[in-house]
């Protein structure tokens, strides 16, 4: 599915700072965009979840400093130590390249930016599917099945309801942890419903 607002978003962005950041949570579409802004023209990927680009990145200057173009580091919170070399890329007087990195909205990802590449970034929050997005014939499935876009997106109810639960455990037990949150994931869990349980009530409005 087309974003296209993002699409204008990180091009503006793009004329005012040499680097891009897209940070939201997982499987919240950063990915796609990426590749779908990055189709139309030069680009060179990275995914730090693979394990290539990650001995590729071990000498990250030499592997970055002749690139031209887009270039798109993906899951850029796993190589914090990522952001001094792109300081130091992007300040070259030709400089040749543009950076758009993907990662999580982690404190840890935002201080070691913020050090860095101050007045070189501009971040950008992806959300998941907005009611504009979808269009008014698709208000009820993105009620029922909420924004992230494999759950939005799946075959059917049951497919969309069987993903949630399983990107529910997840971002329990391994997301909320990576930022910090020390709660075990039961009790964010019981947190969790009885939030739904409050806010999931027939809207009175006397």
């Amino acid at each position: 599915m087309k974003r296209p607002g993002y699409h204008s978003a990180i091009k503006r962005s793009f004329e005012i700072t040499p680097v891009v950041g897209l940070i939201g949570p997982r499987q919240v579409g950063k990915t796609t965009l990426a590749r779908q802004y990055g189709a139309r023209g030069e680009v060179s990927y990275f995914d730090l979840e693979d394990p290539a680009d990650l001995a590729r990145l071990d000498t990250p200057k030499l592997a970055l400093e002749d690139l031209r173009g887009l270039v798109v580091i993906d899951g850029i919170q796993r190589r914090p130590g990522l952001f001094p070399v792109l300081r130091v890329l992007v300040d070259r007087p030709r400089n040749a390249a543009k950076f758009l990195v993907l990662g999580s909205a982690s404190p840890e990802l935002l201080r070691h930016s913020s050090e860095s590449l101050a007045g070189r970034i501009t971040y950008l929050e992806i959300t998941p599917f907005s009611a504009i997005e979808v269009g008014a014939s698709r208000l009820k499935r993105l009620w029922l099945r909420g924004g992230l876009p494999p759950s939005f997106l799946a075959r059917d109810d049951q497919s969309s309801t069987l993903w949630r639960q399983s990107y529910v455990r997840s971002f329990l037990e391994r997301d909320l942890p990576e930022l910090g949150v020390r709660i075990p994931p039961s009790a964010l869990r019981r947190f969790w419903m009885m939030l739904a349980h409050c806010h999931g009530q027939t809207l009175n409005l006397s």
